[in-house]
């Protein structure tokens, strides 16, 4: 046994006792499952983008505002971060925005990436849409922009072997942190 490690524990009812410490992550559960997915695509079939703006900005996540779109936190990230930008107006292809909805969404795209660099020192994003189910959309009826910072080593281990993604920080903290450093 290496140096540090300790003896396997005994515990009941978790499979063998292996030298390997368990990351529980039962809120992802509700993502496997499906739930809050809308039932239909009509705003009013239970879309949460339609359903998020109303709510306060601490219950909804939501980093900011604007007249026409708002940067919310997904609520089941890839990263540490992961927000997405949303239009209020339930639109489900990017081709059917006015031009004032996707001057804003572009707008709030920089000022989340603004915004995770103050606060987190992001080095790099992944941006962008998944648009239809087809192209991997989780909610096609209702689009939204994904902004997802990424940090030089942040793949590891746990992603790759344990399908497992680690967050050190509850999302309600983030969201406080990132809507300090919003820009104006």
């Amino acid at each position: 046994m290496l140096q540090g490690m300790q003896e396997p524990i005994e515990q009941p009812g978790a499979g063998d006792p292996d030298n390997f410490q368990r990351l529980w992550t039962p809120h992802r559960m509700a993502y496997i499952k499906g739930e809050n997915k809308p039932s239909g695509t009509g705003p009013g079939d239970g879309c949460p983008f339609c359903q998020i703006p109303t709510m306060s900005d601490q219950d909804g996540l939501i980093v900011a505002r604007g007249s026409s779109v708002f940067a919310v936190l997904n609520l089941y990230p890839y990263n540490s971060g992961h927000m997405m930008v949303c239009p209020y107006r339930h639109v489900a292809d990017y081709v059917d925005l006015d031009e004032g909805e996707t001057a804003e969404l572009a707008d709030f795209t920089k000022r989340a990436m603004l915004s995770l660099r103050k606060a987190s020192g992001a080095q790099g994003f992944n941006v962008g849409m998944n648009l239809g189910h087809v192209a991997g959309a989780g909610i096609a009826g209702h689009l939204h922009q994904h902004v997802v910072p990424r940090w030089g080593g942040d793949t590891n281990f746990m992603p790759v072997v344990g399908h497992t993604k680690v967050l050190p920080q509850l999302l309600l903290d983030t969201r406080e942190i990132l809507a300090d450093a919003w820009p104006a």
